[in-house]
């Protein structure tokens, strides 16, 4: 059974930092296609960043390129989500997905959710000013 599970979660002040992890069992991170995302409240979940792990550029949607930094590791299992430079804005769930069938590329997840076979439960974000 795989199972994603996102932590570090957190309430901060503008201008602050917090490293979201997101531990996998059951599936081997190293050479996956991976996402985080974030949904706030009233609004559709969106994609903040991704890798492959194995190789590539990471992808970082535009809101929040500079601010936020995805990397992993392979002994741990896990991958991260190092955000920095805060704003209320960025008050979220967010949540980590995994694995894409071979028939799609990593990259058209990140833009087709759906293409994502596992996702974690989410882990609360809350920036105040």
């Amino acid at each position: 059974q795989v199972r994603l599970v996102e932590s570090g979660g957190g309430s901060v002040q503008a201008g602050g930092s917090l490293r979201l992890s997101c531990a996998a069992s059951g599936y081997t991170l190293s050479g996956a296609c991976m996402g985080w995302f974030r949904q706030a409240p009233g609004k559709e979940r969106e994609v903040v960043a991704g890798r492959y792990t194995s190789a590539g550029v990471p992808y970082y949607a535009d809101s929040w390129k500079g601010r936020f930094t995805i990397s992993h590791d392979n002994a741990r299992n896990t991958v991260y989500l190092q955000m920095n430079s805060l704003k209320p804005e960025d008050t979220a769930i967010y949540y980590c997905a995994a694995d894409v069938s071979q028939q799609y590329s990593c990259r058209s997840a990140w833009t087709f959710f759906s293409r994502f076979r596992y996702w974690g439960q989410g882990t609360q974000v809350t920036v105040s000013s």
